[in-house]
């Protein structure tokens, strides 16, 4: 192998295992300091809230409303939901529109590691990731730096700044219908409000309650409950 190809592997090897596995092994236990997306948008000139909280901090019913609203099998798939991807893929090929299969562990991995940017590359990288974070961190940290990172709109980075920018009050004082509420637009956060909802967050805030109560019921928050 040529000296200059022979460095090059050297680098995407060191970038690709021994690096992210040291730093997912530092952050199983430190708070996560910023993501790219909150450098990208400090850099942007855009204000960025974010306050790192413990898992015991936030809310248990946010737990339950983002596992109801964004990765119902969390506690039993092991970072991809073949399943949903399949369903999506289905979709596509009739022609019709379905929200993205991304789990919580990928969208964990993605926000914590990669930037906002839309490529091929980046998909693999992120299952690269996400398989890596789900060896490596059990799934109360994935939850918890996933609540604490995940973009909630208008700046609002993790569950303590969007419950005090929204409602005034802490992550760990968030009640049923608030975080059913937070959980309704996380899809698009920019434009849907948890304050004053439009008529399909309002609509969906109501199934992700009925939801929420599934979860309990049937043992889908098993691998996170307290």
């Amino acid at each position: 192998m040529p000296r200059a190809a022979a460095g090059l592997a050297a680098v995407l090897f060191a970038l690709l295992v021994p690096l992210p596995v040291i730093v997912i092994l530092v952050l199983r236990l430190a708070p996560v300091p910023g993501t790219p997306q909150m450098l990208g948008d400090r850099l942007a000139g855009n204000t960025v809230h974010y306050s790192w909280v413990r898992y015991n901090d936030i809310s248990y019913s946010l737990v339950r409303a983002v596992i109801a609203s964004e990765d119902e099998n969390f506690c039993s798939h092991h970072g991809f939901d073949w399943r949903s991807i399949d369903k999506a893929i289905k979709a596509g090929e009739r022609g019709r529109r379905l929200r993205g299969a991304s789990t919580i562990s990928q969208q964990t991995a993605r926000s914590v590691f990669l930037a906002p940017v839309r490529s091929w590359v980046r998909k693999g990288v992120e299952a690269w990731l996400t398989v890596l974070v789900e060896a490596l961190w059990p799934k109360e940290r994935i939850l918890t730096v996933y609540l604490n990172v995940v973009d909630w709109g208008h700046g609002n980075f993790g569950a303590e700044a969007a419950a005090r920018d929204y409602f005034h009050i802490s992550a760990s004082a968030l009640t049923p219908r608030e975080a059913a509420r937070l959980a309704a637009i996380l899809p698009d956060p920019d434009d849907w409000h948890a304050i004053h909802p439009g008529p399909y967050v309002a609509s969906r805030s109501v199934t992700l309650l009925a939801r929420m109560a599934v979860v309990t019921r049937d043992g889908l928050d098993a691998c996170v409950r307290r």
